[in-house]
């Protein structure tokens, strides 16, 4: 019986520190995320290329920011995009951590692209935002950055 008594108890310690475990990895992973609050692309004219812009909003303690990036990708070929420009700020995002095309259009800069030719892409931006990187050229195709 006592035997018995121990192999219960040491069942319901072993199940509370499994629920206990993944109870804490579920806090952790779901709290400090990176969630999409705006996303835009645009096909080059010739149709060979894709210009991918997404702003995500990071949260969490010390680590709170927003960032919008510009990918190209070939058209053929999916989820091969190279990140080509880089912007970093501190928001506000007006309507945070919901992807939301509408109120958080331009991804709190006002980011814009247009294809000017097959081979020539132009961003444009408004507002307070830090440069992190710019690709001048990729793959034959010019990236012209403004901020009027």
């Amino acid at each position: 019986r006592q035997r018995l008594r121990q192999l219960r108890m040491h069942l319901r310690l072993s199940r509370m520190l499994t629920l206990s475990v993944l109870t804490a990895t579920w806090l952790l992973a779901s709290g400090c995320g990176a969630d999409t609050v705006w996303e835009n692309e645009t096909r080059s004219p010739d149709g060979r290329y894709v210009a991918i812009a997404r702003t995500l909003q990071n949260g969490g303690f010390g680590s709170a920011s927003v960032d919008t990036s510009v990918s190209l990708q070939q058209a053929n070929i999916p989820r091969t995009g190279t990140i080509v420009l880089d912007f970093y700020c501190d928001g506000p995002v007006p309507h945070p951590y919901i992807l939301d095309n509408v109120a958080n259009a331009g991804g709190t800069i006002s980011l814009k692209m247009k294809w000017i030719t097959p081979s020539h892409l132009d961003v444009t931006y408004h507002g307070d935002a830090n440069i992190g990187f710019q690709a001048v050229r990729y793959q034959g195709i010019d990236i012209s950055l403004e901020e009027p």
